[in-house]
């Protein structure tokens, strides 16, 4: 646990549309480098959205405007790091907003120990997950279970992962997830056919990350609302 800086504070939002969180990070990030707000881990769910990272090709989105509208599907250019992904009901994502150095982390220990804490969780339902040299997230066999990408700003990192717990996996079929074409994206219900809550799977998730990254969580601490809630980046 850090000693030079007080409990991060954890919340769980509910479903929340990808760009309202992504204005909540953003207000948070500028906060935690000022020292006006703590570090905080948000964990929630997003309405079906494909996002495109730092490194994400057009090409990469397979289904048209036209389809998405009628999915219901949002496209959204995002910041952080990493290609296409989708986000939607029965997924976990985490959003943890933390400054790395008070915590004795650089970035590349970041990832790792976000990964290992993704495995030790899925390890509890008999998952054996594991990170893959060269590639981020959390995979069992050529199957990715967990997504992770993220944005280092001014020494505070944001963005985070998503882990499919009951997601409908065919919405993966809308894009080249994460630009790979030879691989597939499965879920904690399709690997041992158990159905998860997304806040029950966040709250017995917690103390993994909390491990990991030696921190001491707050569930008890309020969250702002975001300084902006537009919807740049909407396509």
């Amino acid at each position: 646990m850090s000693r030079s800086r007080p409990p991060v504070r954890s919340c769980w939002l509910g479903s929340v549309p990808y760009q309202r969180a992504w204005d909540l990070q953003r207000s948070l990030v500028e906060g935690v480098r000022s020292a006006a707000s703590p570090d905080t881990v948000l964990f929630l769910e997003h309405p079906h959205v494909f996002t495109m990272g730092r490194k994400g090709l057009a090409e990469h989105v397979l289904w048209d405007e036209r389809e998405r509208a009628r999915r219901r599907v949002d496209l959204i250019w995002s910041d952080r790091g990493g290609d296409a992904t989708y986000h939607g009901p029965g997924q976990l994502v985490g959003y943890p907003i933390l400054d790395l150095a008070s915590h004795g982390l650089d970035l590349l220990d970041y990832l790792r120990s976000l990964e290992a804490s993704l495995v030790a969780y899925l390890r509890e339902f008999g998952i054996e997950g594991a990170a893959v040299p060269g590639l981020t997230g959390v995979w069992v066999g050529d199957a990715k279970v967990a997504a992770i990408g993220v944005k280092f700003n001014g020494g505070v990192v944001s963005h985070g992962f998503a882990l499919n717990l009951t997601t409908d996996l065919n919405f993966f079929e809308g894009i080249v997830p994460c630009g790979i074409t030879d691989k597939k994206a499965t879920s904690v219900e399709a690997l041992t056919g158990r159905r998860l809550g997304t806040e029950e799977a966040a709250r017995a998730y917690a103390p993994h990350l909390a491990s990991a990254l030696g921190l001491e969580l707050d569930w008890s601490a309020p969250l702002p609302e975001p300084a902006t809630a537009g919807r740049m980046g909407v396509k």
